[in-house]
């Protein structure tokens, strides 16, 4: 059994040493760990920290491609190089290193595909209480999505087993922690939580650079996870709001002329046409985009099926 340790980085010198040197290099249920960075573009020397303290392999992007896509590139990587496992961590030394076998023992025995790794949020200091809400916030849509009860979502402290790998795909490129939790849970994965325990904050988180930009890209991915893993319920709803505001808007235009007063309401009459129209036209999308949605389905199968046949 081999075990792949992941890091996805992007300018990460000042403090992946540091992370490094409290991977392990043997875990319990395993006869090889060995480490693997994704260098995201990383302008600085990056790659010449990872390789002395002792990395065995670095998949590197030209330029910087973004969280999602590193650790995509990551999985590949490792399922390329014969993982069984893989455990994604982080390059800030956010996780605790000594918490790995807590995560890989449930694959290991057979009772899970994907192990999240479940932080004590409410006693993180560094997280602000909209950080700390957000997150909830963020785990709540993902259990209401996937239908899984993950307890911490967007935590990067994961173990993945080999199979499970090759059933991921990730489409945001602002972050891959939600996103493959709800894939797992909609192709019937068993993904379970358990509690770990975190490091000093290093440095800054690099996806929130703000408070308003991070609550304007959390909200933008909730609304996009539900449009494409929730496409019919989530068109349908917009559409059947916008035609049921069509048809008040024309009742009321109704009223006025069955009162015989409609001559000076014309503008509710073409008010309700548009929202009529609209909202028709957005139910019928509801039906292309499930339609959509299971052609990708069957996509996505079939490259399962390829990958399994190499």
């Amino acid at each position: 059994m081999k075990l792949i340790i992941q890091i996805p980085c992007y300018n990460e010198s000042r403090t992946l040493a540091i992370a490094l040197a409290e991977l392990p290099r043997e875990v319990a249920g395993f006869d090889k760990v060995e480490w693997l960075i994704v260098n995201d573009g990383s302008t600085d020397d990056t790659v010449e920290v990872a390789l002395r303290s002792g990395v065995d392999h670095v998949v590197s992007f030209k330029r910087n491609q973004g969280l999602a896509r590193g650790y995509m590139a990551g999985l590949r990587a490792c399922l390329e190089k014969g993982a069984d496992v893989i455990v994604n961590t982080d390059a800030d030394n956010q996780y605790c290193a000594a918490d790995i076998p807590a995560l890989t023992a449930p694959i290991l025995e057979g009772r899970a595909d994907i192990v999240i790794g479940a932080r004590p949020i409410h006693t993180i200091q560094h997280f602000s209480p909209v950080k700390k809400a957000l997150q909830k916030l963020g785990s709540s849509v993902v259990r209401i999505v996937s239908k899984t009860d993950v307890e911490d979502a967007p935590s990067g402290f994961r173990a993945v087993s080999r199979d499970a790998a090759m059933r991921l795909h990730v489409f945001n490129d602002y972050t891959y922690t939600l996103e493959t939790i709800i894939q797992a849970g909609r192709k019937n994965m068993v993904i379970l939580s358990v509690p770990i325990r975190v490091n000093e904050d290093l440095r800054p988180s690099k996806l929130v650079k703000s408070i308003p930009s991070y609550i304007k890209k959390s909200i933008l991915t909730m609304v996009r996870i539900f449009a494409v893993y929730r496409p019919f319920r989530f068109f349908m709803s917009i559409g059947s709001v916008v035609f049921g505001l069509g048809v008040l808007v024309g009742l009321r235009y109704l009223v006025f002329l069955l009162a015989g007063g409609a001559g000076g309401h014309v503008q509710s009459l073409i008010l309700a046409s548009i929202l009529l129209g609209i909202g028709f036209q957005t139910m019928i999308t509801a039906f292309l985009a499930e339609l959509l949605s299971v052609n990708r389905t069957l996509l996505e199968e079939i490259e399962y099926r390829a990958m399994k046949d190499r």
